[in-house]
């Protein structure tokens, strides 16, 4: 008896730290993934605030989401800023960019293995080699001679043939700010930042869609900046899915729900 009552110890020990052990993994078999940062890239002539009504959903969904500033100096190097700010982020990533930002998201995300999914909103979803003047078809408001739609402003040091380029406050509230008030118009036509001029024409580099990264596409279909027969194109070359919406080019300024839906569609998708 002296022998049997540290053995049966021993095994009673044993078998609680098995259940221990087991409850552990049961535990983290049920955990849930963590939610992926939502990082929001604006298109040319905004800046981060345009995607303030999205950005406050999400972070209410319980979202981590971050605001870089694009640049707006050139393709490769708003590309190139955007890909450093990724790489200081842990976990997976939804990316998302509207309009130029779609350009931009296409080629930062390259060669990005915690970027999980694209999300194009109202956007440029570029292939090798396309540009934004080669994007824009009639009868999309740009579609015109630059000097009837843009106000050109020298930029000290700059190489010769590159400007600032504004859209003509004239033109800003029915083209680019359609479906939102004329006085919400006038207000962003007022602060609208410039676009380098060498964004229009330079190339784009390979893009990340095409590394089976998986894309969602929002389309506002009544956008007057990218006609939406393009965008449909764009998005069917990038197999992206897309959703439909009664939206003008600023639609997560017009519609932010519906915006802020996709994305997470496209959140939970990396789970």
């Amino acid at each position: 008896m002296k022998r049997v009552i540290p053995i049966a110890f021993a095994a009673a020990a044993l078998a609680a730290v098995a259940a221990v052990a087991g409850a552990g993994t049961a535990a983290s078999k049920t955990q849930p993934t963590a939610k992926p940062t939502i990082v929001l890239v604006h298109g040319a002539w905004a800046d981060g605030s345009s995607w303030s009504p999205v950005t406050k959903r999400l972070q209410d969904d319980g979202y981590t989401v971050d605001v870089p500033a694009n640049p707006l100096r050139g393709l490769a190097s708003d590309s190139a800023s955007i890909a450093a700010f990724l790489s200081t982020i842990s976990g997976p990533i939804v990316l998302v960019g509207h309009s130029y930002g779609g350009a931009v998201i296409t080629n930062a995300a390259l060669g990005n293995s915690q970027v999980k999914a694209l999300v194009y909103v109202d956007a440029f979803i570029p292939a090798k080699g396309d540009t934004l003047i080669g994007l824009t078809e009639p009868p999309s408001c740009f579609a015109a001679p630059p000097p009837d739609v843009i106000n050109f402003v020298p930029i000290p040091g700059a190489p010769d043939g590159v400007y600032d380029a504004y859209v003509k406050p004239s033109l800003f509230p029915g083209c680019f700010a359609n479906g939102l008030s004329a006085r919400k118009g006038a207000e962003l036509a007022a602060a609208q930042r410039p676009l380098a001029t060498n964004a229009l024409s330079e190339p784009s580099g390979e893009p990340a869609y095409d590394s089976g990264i998986p894309a969602w596409d929002v389309i506002g279909t009544a956008d007057h900046v990218i006609t939406p027969k393009s965008q449909l194109a764009m998005a069917a070359n990038a197999h992206a899915k897309v959703t439909e919406i009664d939206a003008p080019h600023l639609s997560m300024l017009a519609k932010p729900e519906a915006v802020t839906k996709v994305i997470e569609q496209a959140a939970a998708a990396t789970s």
